[in-house]
């Protein structure tokens, strides 16, 4: 078994001008090479929990380990060399005048020399898709091209770990899929993903575990489909499953459904179990 590499012990967390916890008493791990998705309503408190890995939220009460370190101890500067943090909104990440600066930014922080920089930056626009754009303004790119080269920032660091939050917010399905392709690339790379979203679609075609986070708690943490499968459960977090997952409650199917998300899919499925055509399924 992989090693953990993101952990809480009994995390607390409270805003100072809050009077309740915004999470309470999170146990939560992540092994290396693992892609998570941690998903819940708007207030659940998966960003909180997300913040506390790289040292922009400290705990409370409680710890948060990465690389079983105690970050309670460890600048944000040094917790950046493990652990890439890639924000919702991309203009809040995004600043040089060049997407050549916006790259070596970070690596040069940390002291990298010039030489790695150079390599590392056409190494990670490569990676992205974004090489043709090095001495263009970032503000200048499409919100999908900003996204992607905010991700590229944050590979230029070289963190084992990457926290994306809200990966494909703004953006059209083409895009989505686009920037979920790069993350797929990236974890089938050795990254370990973990990531916020509130599309259960991406979340059930490239997920391979889930954790629900309901009033500041770990409500659900299984494999996406055992998670997916709890449509009871779900609802009670205001979440809703992808439309196959819920009608295979619905029919009272017991099949794997993998990694399917419409309900072409589930039809497909099912006639291959009864050896019929799909179209007469559906």
């Amino acid at each position: 078994m992989s090693d953990v590499v993101l952990q809480t012990e009994n995390l607390y967390y409270r805003y100072p001008t809050r009077e309740e916890y915004a999470i309470r008493d999170v146990n939560f791990a992540v092994r290396e090479g693992e892609f998570v998705a941690l998903i819940g309503q708007n207030g659940s408190g998966k960003t909180t929990l997300i913040k506390h890995f790289n040292g922009l939220l400290r705990p409370t009460q409680g710890r948060v380990l990465v690389n079983g370190r105690d970050t309670a101890n460890l600048p944000t500067s040094e917790l950046a060399r493990e652990v890439g943090f890639v924000f919702q909104n991309p203009d809040h990440q995004i600043f040089a005048e060049t997407v050549r600066e916006e790259i070596a930014f970070g690596p040069r922080n940390l002291g990298f020399d010039e030489e790695h920089i150079n390599r590392r930056t056409e190494e990670v626009l490569a990676e992205v898709g974004l090489s043709d754009y090095l001495e263009e303004m970032p503000f200048m790119l499409g919100r999908g091209q900003r996204q992607r080269l905010a991700v590229a920032a944050v590979l230029a660091m070289e963190p084992s770990i990457l926290i994306i939050d809200e990966p494909t917010t703004g953006q059209d399905w083409k895009e989505c899929i686009a920037l979920m392709e790069l993350v797929k690339r990236l974890n089938e790379k050795g990254h370990t993903i973990l990531m916020t979203t509130h599309n259960m679609n991406l979340v059930s075609l490239y997920a391979r575990r889930v954790v629900v986070m309901r009033l500041g708690e770990i409500w659900l943490d299984g494999s996406t489909q055992e998670v997916f499968q709890q449509v009871d459960l779900l609802l009670e977090a205001a979440i809703k499953p992808p439309v196959v997952y819920q009608l295979a409650a619905a029919l009272h199917l017991d099949v794997d459904l993998g990694h399917l998300v419409t309900p072409d899919d589930l039809a497909a499925l099912l006639a291959e179990k009864v050896g019929a055509p799909a179209a007469a399924v559906r």
